[in-house]
């Protein structure tokens, strides 16, 4: 399947700000189920790419000069196939068990280690444990647009019992942690189809062993599915705040909003 992505973000400042410097995660990755058939990033000021300890293709953009907005643009078209039975095929450096470690966003709390204990056991997750994981948080988490923020953690989400995408990783992530399990945070796009969901899209990767196949499943919480050719994939990391797609700091600017726009479509 041929994906072409336009994703905007821009910023608005109530007053002028010298200076702001901003991660960008806007770059899909080099893995063996997606292809960039041609991508560019643009915006004002200086960018610096660099590939990031999660091996993530990423920048850093700063802009030093007085500004009052600020608009970054990534877009293209990226070939990808489905990965059989959900199975990622990467180079990772990183051992599976760095993902094993509770961030703030993913702090065990007894809600979610009782929720785990009802929805998953087992030192090792087979495939199909995950899948059941998964339908669990969608059923205690529903998704409700807007319900929370990129700082909800995944006690709040599992306390409201309502959230985004990111909530439902973030929540799967720390039922993982009780357990043991490696598993870490997706960030990238999805072609939502009909689904009526955003075209931003957060998902997770688990370590599960299935016998003759170990290794890096991909499943989407959200819709309680693995992933198919209709996702591509930004970043990974330990929770959204080491994959978020944009992340900086600013001095001066006064108030900010902020406004995205995500379009995927098929070619």
């Amino acid at each position: 399947m041929q994906l072409w992505i336009r994703h905007e973000t821009a910023y608005a400042y109530t007053a002028p700000q010298a200076y702001s410097i901003q991660q960008l995660h806007l770059t899909p990755r080099v893995e063996a189920q997606q292809h960039v058939l041609s991508w560019q990033l643009s915006a004002a000021g200086q960018m610096h790419g660099y590939t990031d300890a999660y091996g993530n293709l990423s920048h850093m953009l700063t802009l030093n000069a007085p500004h009052q907005a600020l608009t970054i643009v990534a877009s293209g078209a990226v070939e990808t196939t489905a990965p059989p039975g959900g199975r990622i095929a990467g180079n990772d450096t990183l051992p599976p068990m760095v993902y094993t470690m509770p961030t703030r966003l993913t702090a065990v709390t007894p809600e979610i280690t009782h929720l785990a204990a009802g929805c998953a056991a087992g030192a090792v997750p087979t495939t199909n444990d995950c899948m059941q994981l998964a339908a669990c948080i969608a059923g205690a988490v529903h998704y409700q647009s807007g319900s929370t923020a990129v700082g909800t953690t995944a006690g709040a989400a599992l306390a409201l019992g309502a959230g985004v995408c990111q909530d439902h990783a973030h929540v799967f992530l720390a039922c993982c942690h009780v357990n043991g399990w490696p598993a870490r945070y997706v960030s990238g796009y999805i072609d939502p189809g009909n689904t009526g969901h955003a075209a931003s899209h957060a998902w997770v990767d688990v370590w599960a062993d299935d016998g003759s196949d170990v290794g890096w499943v991909s499943v989407d919480v959200t819709h309680v599915r693995l992933m198919t050719d209709a996702y591509c994939r930004l970043a990974v990391g330990r929770d959204y705040d080491s994959a978020a797609p944009v992340r900086g700091i600013r001095r001066g600017g006064g108030d900010e909003t902020m406004a995205a726009s995500v379009q995927v479509a098929q070619q």
